[in-house]
């Protein structure tokens, strides 16, 4: 990928993808959705990448994992982002059609609510790749039945705003859990097997779908709420986290 410096990573207790952004000819970068207890990783990441990080974003305030943009500033210098409708902290706050400029890229900024209100979908147009959270994942999208959810809106989101892009644009999803690693529109268009129906019928789908309440909720929002802890992978954080005890 031309001008292009770009990794994605994963985390298996999460099954949550990470990605590094990174200008080729500046050399500045952005990490998307990172998880806290993989922070020494992407660090050790970008440094090897000989990439300098100026931003930490995500995707929306997710409820399966403690982000790690906090601790991704406190070790890099680096600007946390999220959207200002998901009410939660950060350095700078994104609206619809915001542009987050990384050296010599535009990433734009899509409002996709429908899984949490806050939801955006960044899209890379010099490149075709779209980051889309859990708005749309591949052959699959976010639940509706927690923070804020809401299934028609997500149906007109995905369509509007992501499905809306050219066929040939790539799908990095934050999070699958069979292994694929992307897609792209036109895939999706075809064959994703909930919004391939009508608004009415995937209303349905959703609100059947029968699905646990997350493992780890009741820590992580909280958590993202103040945009992660600042520390970078304490012990004693970690242990909160693993037995799912909120912030104080």
């Amino acid at each position: 990928m031309s001008g292009l410096v770009f990794r994605q990573l994963f985390d298996t207790t999460s099954s949550t993808y990470t990605y590094i952004i990174g200008c080729a000819v500046t050399r500045l970068a952005a990490i998307i959705d990172p998880v806290y207890e993989k922070v020494s990783r992407d660090v050790k990441m970008v440094n090897e990448l000989d990439l300098k990080l100026k931003y930490a974003m995500n995707t929306h305030c997710h409820a399966d994992h403690v982000t790690g943009t906090a601790a991704l500033r406190s070790a890099t210098g680096c600007q946390t982002i999220i959207s200002k409708a998901s009410a939660a902290k950060a350095d700078m706050y994104l609206n619809d059609n915001d542009i987050v400029k990384i050296g010599n890229l535009n990433l734009e900024a899509r409002s996709t609510p429908g899984h949490t209100d806050g939801c955006m979908t960044f899209v890379l147009h010099s490149h075709k790749l779209c980051f889309t959270g859990d708005a749309l994942m591949i052959r699959a999208c976010g639940r509706t039945d927690f923070q804020q959810g809401d299934a028609r809106k997500l149906y007109h989101s995905v369509h509007g705003r992501i499905l809306s892009l050219s066929e040939d644009y790539s799908v990095y999803p934050a999070h699958d859990y069979q292994g694929r690693t992307q897609s792209s529109v036109r895939e999706e268009k075809l064959y994703n097997p909930r919004l391939t129906k009508s608004e009415d019928e995937f209303v349905n789908i959703m609100e059947n779908l029968g699905l646990k309440y997350p493992a780890k909720i009741d820590v992580s929002v909280p958590w993202n709420m103040r945009c992660g802890p600042t520390e970078v992978e304490d012990k004693e954080i970690m242990a909160d986290i693993a037995a799912n005890k909120p912030p104080a």
